[in-house]
């Protein structure tokens, strides 16, 4: 498994002011709002719920009496939450929320890598569409295939994962060439951007396969990885300034 740990950044001229917020927002909602991820009533209020965006109505349910993995003592688990906005407007609040301490740290390590260059090639405003349009698309891919694999609708997604995904196709497609630090057993080597983003895709695909046979995959949502992939690599094309297009296809 390649871990991604930095990127040629010599050529970027624009400070990523977008991509730093972003990264900001994510940690704010996390540690005031989720309360470092215990405060379950917030999060399952703002939660993308599948069966709500299908019907288009917001669902509450009781709470429900559970046995700890690792204590093995009951405690109670929230239900779902009434959601104080639009249903639909989850799902662009659940992009900036995250299960845990390792989910949100993966996340935001791979949005500071891959986010800042890309936003240079976009420019501020247009980076900005493009992370929220492809979160959006990657949330709903996450819905139907939900609907689809005939899985439960009732249990919360949240992540920027989908999101991020794009912009790892995005940055695929704009910089192939550009050198990627990645750390493996035998230590830090690098390699071209294509091999690592495209061997973290590979990963989405072969573990979002076990979805096909009726497993939740491990309770990550990887259609939702592998949707925000599949938009941003269509999107790119819309967002990257055509003149920094042009540049590229000269130096690589």
């Amino acid at each position: 498994m390649l871990i991604p740990i930095g990127d040629d950044n010599s050529d970027r001229h624009l400070t990523p002011f977008v991509n730093y917020t972003l990264i900001l927002i994510n940690i704010a909602v996390f540690v005031f709002l989720q309360g470092l991820g215990n405060d379950l009533s917030f999060t399952f209020a703002y939660s993308t719920i599948p069966a709500e965006i299908l019907s288009g109505h917001d669902i509450v349910t009781n709470s429900q009496i559970v046995q700890d993995p690792l204590t093995g003592q009951p405690v109670e688990m929230p239900g779902l939450q009434p959601t104080p906005v639009s249903v639909y407007l989850t799902l662009i609040t659940s992009m900036f929320m995250h299960g845990g301490i390792a989910h949100i740290a993966g996340n935001m390590m791979y949005l500071w890598i891959f986010g800042d260059n890309l936003e240079n090639a976009m420019g501020h405003g247009r980076y900005l569409a493009f992370y929220l349009l492809c979160g959006v698309l990657a949330g709903l891919s996450h819905v139907f295939s939900t609907a689809y694999l005939n899985q439960s609708g009732l249990i919360p997604s949240l992540g920027a994962s989908g999101a991020i995904s794009g912009v790892l196709a995005g940055y695929m497609l704009t910089y192939p060439g550009r050198s990627v630090h990645v750390w493996i057993l035998l230590g830090v080597v690098s390699v071209p951007a294509f091999m690592a983003v495209g061997l973290w895709f590979l990963f989405q695909v072969v573990n979002g396969m076990g979805a096909l046979g009726g497993s939740e995959a491990g309770g990550i949502a990887y259609a939702a990885h592998i949707g925000g992939f599949i938009a941003g690599l269509v999107l790119i094309k819309f967002f990257v300034r055509p003149e920094y297009l042009t540049r590229r296809r000269r130096t690589y």
